[in-house]
């Protein structure tokens, strides 16, 4: 029969799906019981209603199953106490009380460091921003952070068009944040972890806020959320250069700065104004993206519906590269509509193709070429 230590063993590669993180080495497995072949594991949830409990079961099972000796598994479940949820949540994402008191101006929110804004921080933040709205830059945003997940990257996206909110509908999410003492876990879809003003407001319900309730909106997206230093947090911008985005060129001066127009020489003009601003507060714009470049009819012609070489007069006039042109397509639309990205849908479709090779171009082609480390310092003498 398998020890109660190997029991365990056999449980630590099970991961929590919302935290991505061993079960044993978060202090979720509270008992293992063997007799004569029968195993019972109690496990503890961090919240009582977990969406994913079914998926814990069955990670679980799966992973003791195979122990020689073993006939049946079954998994019971319980919470954690308040004082186990503080443990985890420092744990996790360590003690705020340690970084209060030292606001420095940038990379700091209410005296609390924001990790992204570290110098040593891996993660590469990318600023999604448009001159107005209505071309299409939520539905980037989203494609292309699914896109970035398919390539085997961590991402995290940031809804911060705080009155105009859509990611959790383009995502498909349905469930909201869980909470660890006061820590929010972002919900995940399509390998991608948003947090957005659409899990705290009704999707009919106007967010009427003034530039202090904002910042402090994006300070908590920022420093409340357990994002576990992803590969690329992506963060969908308002339309416009107005107080949000100030403030996140503040919060995060490490930003990249995407630019999304149409092939229009209005909305290029328009878009300009918000690569003005980066410039403005010092960030640099990596890149132009086109939406809504051609539509192909069924005859296989491509038909420049809104005309053509806007983004690349764009790309010229502020010295950035044209990364990608996306297509006009209905199920474009559609899936941002009903939660189904294309991206994800349909992988191999010539939407998907378009975003495959956009992420490929800022994975690769665009990824830094000096990096940080956390270990190295300089020591004087």
């Amino acid at each position: 029969m398998p020890t109660e230590a190997e029991i365990i063993e056999a449980l630590r590669p099970v991961q929590d799906p919302e935290l991505h993180r061993s079960i044993v080495d978060l202090g979720m497995v509270k008992e293992v019981v063997e007799a004569n072949g029968n195993v019972r594991i109690m496990i503890a949830l961090t919240t009582p209603g977990c969406p994913l409990k079914n998926e814990i079961d069955k990670r679980a099972t799966e992973a003791v199953t195979p122990l020689d000796g073993v006939n049946v598994v079954q998994v019971e479940f319980t919470s954690m106490t308040p004082e186990e949820l503080a443990a985890l949540r420092q744990q996790l994402n360590g003690d705020p009380a340690a970084t209060a008191g030292t606001h420095q101006g940038h990379g700091h929110a209410e005296g609390r460091a924001i990790p992204f804004a570290d110098p040593s921080s891996r993660t590469r933040v990318l600023l999604i921003a448009s001159g107005k709205g209505g071309v299409g830059k939520s539905s980037v945003t989203t494609n292309l952070a699914v896109a970035l997940a398919a390539r085997g990257r961590s991402v995290g996206l940031v809804d911060a068009d705080v009155w105009g909110f859509s990611i959790p509908r383009m995502l498909g999410i349905t469930q909201e944040p869980q909470i660890i003492d006061s820590m929010l876990v972002p919900p995940e879809a399509h390998g991608v972890r948003a947090i957005s003003m659409g899990f705290f407001a009704e999707e009919d319900q106007a967010v009427i806020w003034r530039g202090p309730m904002l910042h402090k909106a994006l300070e908590q997206f920022l420093t409340d959320v357990f994002w576990d230093e992803p590969d690329y947090l992506l963060v969908d911008l308002p339309p416009g250069t107005g107080d949000v985005s100030l403030s996140l060129s503040q919060y995060l001066p490490r930003s990249e700065v995407y630019v999304v127009t149409t092939p229009q020489p209005a909305a290029q003009r328009v878009a300009q104004r918000a690569a003005a601003m980066a410039d403005k507060v010092n960030l640099e714009v990596k890149g132009i993206i086109e939406n809504m470049s051609w539509f192909t009819g069924d005859d296989g012609k491509r038909y420049e519906i809104f005309g053509a070489g806007g983004g690349q007069e764009l790309a010229d006039k502020v010295g950035a590269p044209l990364l990608g042109q996306i297509p006009l397509r209905p199920d474009l639309r559609e899936g941002s509509d009903t939660g189904r990205p294309i991206t994800a849908i349909e992988p191999d479709g010539e939407v998907a193709r378009a975003f495959a090779a956009l992420a490929e171009r800022i994975d690769v082609e665009l990824a830094p070429t000096r990096r940080y480390h956390k270990g190295l310092s300089l020591i004087d003498g």
